[in-house]
């Protein structure tokens, strides 16, 4: 099975987790929109969406960069429509793009808390809305948010409440959206990591090099993603997944390629139930 001639719309993927997915997509020869604003290189943030798509097609798939602010109704409504003109449709939605800002309430200016409410929980909801009537044409219609479980523990919101609502507020497309759309067939999921992923926000806002150096790549997250996206969309929807335990049940047993230079403890990553890590027999450390 792979995801060959498959088309994946995916938000925010110039580089990180959205674009190991596109990669990864790219391999079976999947047609891969990246939807990002990212067209001119950032000192502190690697590529842009050029720079995506020229990976994507060298791994061997096709691309389509879309210059693409998720928070602009108009922008999306155009990049959709060039993906399908280009494409012929749209199978996967991948609602990778993020805003991060892990400050209290005091803390938080009003400027940044609307941010990351557009841009997660606004930007997912839609991007998923103009996906959606192309999705319900999709022989194995998926949305995939990268979003975390609705663990609605105090600690996860006690220290950044503003981040929180938004990045819950993707989870809350996940939860309402899969049984919205069940009866058409599309699969509407979240993928979450155990353990930090070594990104730009990680190196920029959670601990540096220290924490990068306890973290899993990206390639993690596109192979459990690559693994959801292959499931029946109607027998696989509404789910919140976690990478490793996804991977788990694919087989795989041998993580050490994901953290080849780790050393010691992973970082356990926010919003991970303290069950999921109890089942875990990796030797992970929690934020919390």
């Amino acid at each position: 099975m792979s995801l060959k001639g498959k088309t994946l719309f995916i938000s925010g993927g110039s580089r990180g987790i959205g674009l190991a997915i596109a990669l990864r997509a790219a391999r079976d020869g999947a047609n891969v929109t990246i939807a990002a604003k990212t067209a001119e290189p950032h000192p502190k943030l690697p590529g842009t969406i050029y720079m995506a798509a020229q990976e994507i097609e060298q791994a061997g798939g096709k691309a389509l960069p879309a210059l693409c602010d998720i928070r602009e109704e108009g922008q999306v409504a155009e990049a959709v429509t060039r993906t399908v003109e280009k494409f012929g449709g749209i199978d996967i939605c991948i609602n990778n793009a993020s805003a991060i800002q892990l400050t209290g309430t005091l803390e938080t200016d009003m400027k940044r808390y609307d941010l990351m409410h557009q841009i997660n929980t606004r930007g997912t909801f839609l991007v998923s809305k103009m996906c959606i009537p192309h999705l319900k044409l999709a022989d194995n219609p998926h949305i995939l948010n990268l979003a975390p479980p609705l663990d609605m523990k105090a600690k996860w919101f006690k220290n950044h409440v503003a981040y929180t609502m938004a990045k819950f507020g993707m989870s809350m497309c996940t939860l309402g959206m899969s049984a919205e759309f069940a009866r058409d067939g599309i699969a509407v999921n979240s993928l979450w990591p155990i353990s930090t992923i070594d990104t730009a926000a990680v190196r920029n806002l959670l601990g540096g090099a220290t924490v990068a150096a306890m973290s899993r790549s990206p390639d993690i997250m596109a192979d459990a993603a690559h693994a959801i996206l292959l499931r029946p969309s109607r027998e696989a929807t509404g789910n919140f997944y976690i990478d490793e335990e996804v991977l788990r049940a694919e087989g795989v047993s041998d993580f050490s390629i994901y953290a080849p230079g780790a050393t010691g403890p992973l970082a356990g990553d926010f919003f991970v139930p303290d069950e999921v890590f109890a089942k875990s027999d990796t030797n992970i450390k929690g934020l919390y």
